[in-house]
């Protein structure tokens, strides 16, 4: 087995399960090691990160970018890790023997190294510093297992931001709110999963904004989360400086990895406009986007409704006779002589449940520009309804 450690230099307050959550995408096997270190067990997942050297390098980018500053180190066993973590060294009897007990005892000996507590005798060393000391020792050479309960990825996230400073303007948070959105990926990159949408919450001095963000399709693309976020940031002003920033998400959905076709990818394409329309939604408002559907009505003005972007009904409504896409709202009176007629007519009479009563006789007529159109007459005269394409 290879245990990797990652030692915080600083406590992350609060925000450890949270690092071990992010951590879950590299392996399943994380195990805490409060207040201020973890532990991931990575042997079986080398051959997918690039081996010893490539994890280590995608792990010390991905800390970059949340800003948490930690110490590396691999090993054999995680009590090994954790201290070589810890002592910054290269090699276990190097390390300082703070790594491995704080007894001042062991200081008034004249002790400075894991080596050299290793060369006293056992049986003395266990009756002055007990038998804890020794065992320690133990696993740490791997002469004593040492069970690791793992950590369990939570099926939702809730993770704050405290900023070093107020921030005034959307610039900064923007910036600030990635590193939530690289946690959030990591985790639901942990769980195989993506969100439909997260809660944004900036907390103000004595007030708090709160930004909804939706998405057109299941996601864990970080920059998708912060173009996304940009845009609606744009349109929020802020009242005052921004001290700390709350991401909540829940209701994952199962979202896998896929291989793209060797001759395009339509649901590349289809994703690409799903991007477009939650990018809309977020400029526009959620309101000022919608998608059409059929619906079955005879009436050409009740025969569609709106849907959201998505929720397409496969039922589909085929109407008796043609009809033009364009319609006029409402229709338009014509003289008689500005057309002449070339086919029907077409009987519509339906409506009267709903109190919007129609009984019309539908034709096709040539206007005088000769374009078609579809035109009804009633008792004051001629209307024409739609043109065709």
């Amino acid at each position: 087995m290879l245990w990797v450690a990652l030692h915080f230099h600083v406590p992350p307050l609060g925000a450890l399960e949270s690092l071990a959550a992010w951590a879950c995408q590299f392996t399943p096997r994380v195990s805490l090691e409060p207040p201020q270190a973890l532990l991931a067990e990575v042997q079986g997942s080398l051959r997918y990160l690039g081996g010893p050297e490539g994890f280590l390098a995608r792990l010390r980018a991905g800390l970059a970018e949340l800003g948490c500053d930690a110490s590396l180190a691999a090993a054999a066993t995680p009590r090994a890790a954790l201290w070589l973590a810890k002592g910054r060294g290269e090699a276990l009897e190097d390390l300082p023997l703070g790594v491995a007990s704080a007894d001042p005892l062991l200081k008034s000996l004249g002790l400075r190294t894991i080596g050299e507590l290793l060369e006293l005798p056992r049986d003395g060393l266990a009756k002055r510093c007990g038998q804890r000391l020794l065992d320690d020792l133990d696993r740490a050479r791997g002469v004593l297992p040492e069970p690791r309960e793992f950590f369990l990825p939570p099926a939702s996230f809730d993770a704050t931001l405290e900023l070093p400073g107020a921030v005034e303007h959307a610039e900064g948070v923007l910036f600030a709110s990635r590193r939530l959105f690289i946690q959030l990926s990591g985790l639901l990159a942990a769980r195989q999963a993506g969100v439909r949408g997260f809660h944004l919450i900036l907390q103000l001095n004595k007030s708090s904004i709160e930004i909804q963000i939706n998405f057109a399709s299941p996601t864990r693309d970080t920059q998708r989360f912060t173009r996304l976020l940009q845009e609606k940031l744009s349109s929020v002003a802020l009242r005052q400086p921004v001290e700390a920033i709350r991401l909540q998400a829940a209701d994952f959905e199962p979202l896998h990895e896929r291989s793209a076709g060797l001759f395009g990818d339509a649901r590349a394409d289809d994703e690409d406009w799903a991007q477009l329309l939650e990018r809309l939604q977020a400029r526009l408002g959620a309101g000022a986007i919608h998608g059409l559907a059929t619906q079955p009505d005879h009436r050409p003005e009740f025969a569609w409704r709106s849907v959201e972007p998505g929720e397409w009904d496969p039922r589909e409504f085929a109407q008796p006779g043609p009809r033009p896409i364009w319609l006029f709202d409402p229709p338009r009176k014509i003289a008689s002589q500005d057309f002449h007629l070339l086919a029907g007519p077409e009987r519509i009479e339906c409506g009267w449940w709903d109190g919007d009563e129609a009984k019309r006789d539908y034709f096709i007529g040539r206007a005088a520009n000769a374009s078609l159109v579809w035109l009804y007459r009633q008792d004051d005269g001629w209307f024409v309804h739609g043109i065709f394409a």
